[in-house]
């Protein structure tokens, strides 16, 4: 008998899988940085997956029986985030972002960028959401900022881009389970290089940002995503320089250019000290992500060549 099958002999409740799991991971040690907050959300969600209910069912179904085939399901799943090291959403294939659910696999990265609260807001008061009419997302992976977008700006055309046609087959999925295929179009790209000449009112990327000894550093979770989307030379820069030489010829006149560079802003701040970077803030957290505009593209192109 297998040491699951022994702890589901043991183990009764929901409760009792999901406080075994919490004490594991916190043994192992294991890291939260792709939407769960701590040991016990990864564990509750995991659980709730293995179990085929909602993430927003009632607290008393805790302490409710579960049968054993459930229990073994439950902890194997959770045994599976302890020997695997992956993150949660690789293990189910699924995550979220804005509210909204997205396929996923080692193919892309899980979103999690905090580009969502722009996105929800309709990226005000920076653009007139009205007059928005179309949208280029840089760097897609699984579609999930296109696809936002695509819900946010119900009458906007969307332009998903990537390098990766991997990354693409799992944008092409998500695209159809939203039914957006006629809204949101896949283009192969390394950046600008393949997007044929439009102006978009609104430039939007996550692309790599992560530096050389950032990436020498990472938690074992992060080293299951693909390398190609994270890592950006030694200073995090390699790909966000060509997005601000490239951008403005792809913008309108009224048209903003909105990036996420993590951590890296500091090396961005450093390198163009003259150009009026704006950061943006967020109520749910997180930071590193810049807007500038046509007219400030126009005014201080220069400096970036």
């Amino acid at each position: 008998m297998s040491t699951i099958e022994q702890l589901a002999d043991e183990l009764v409740s929901l409760r009792d899988c999901v406080r075994w799991g919490v004490s594991r991971f916190h043994e192992a040690e294991i890291f939260y940085g792709h939407g769960m907050a701590s040991a016990l959300d990864e564990a509750v969600y995991l659980s709730l997956f293995a179990l085929h209910l909602a993430h927003d069912f009632s607290d008393d179904y805790f302490d409710c029986r579960l049968t054993r085939d459930e229990r073994i399901r439950v902890l194997s799943l959770l045994q599976r985030r302890i020997d695997q090291r992956k993150p949660a959403a690789y293990l189910t294939h699924e995550a979220w972002f804005a509210g909204l659910k997205f396929y996923v696999d080692e193919r892309v990265l899980v979103p999690r960028s905090p580009i969502a609260e722009l996105i929800e807001n309709r990226f005000e008061p920076w653009v007139v959401p009205e007059q928005v009419e179309s949208i280029l997302d840089l760097c897609t992976g699984s579609a999930c900022i296109a696809i936002a977008c695509a819900y946010a700006f119900d009458w906007a055309d969307i332009d998903a881009v990537d390098i990766s046609s991997a990354a693409l087959d799992v944008a092409e999925r998500n695209i159809d389970e939203h039914q957006l295929d006629e809204r949101v179009s896949l283009i192969e790209s390394d950046l600008f290089s393949d997007v044929p000449p439009r102006r978009y009112d609104i430039v939007v990327s996550n692309p790599p940002y992560v530096d050389a000894e950032d990436m020498a550093g990472l938690p074992e979770e992060y080293l299951s995503e693909p390398g190609l989307g994270l890592a950006a030379g030694d200073d995090g820069l390699d790909l966000v320089i060509p997005i601000l030489q490239q951008a403005r010829e792809f913008l309108t006149d009224q048209g903003v250019l909105i990036v996420e560079v993590g951590n890296s802003q500091y090396a961005l701040q450093q390198r163009f000290p003259s150009v009026p970077f704006y950061w943006l803030e967020f109520e749910r957290g997180g930071e590193g992500v810049f807007l500038l505009t046509a007219e400030q593209l126009d005014e201080y192109g220069e400096a970036f060549e």
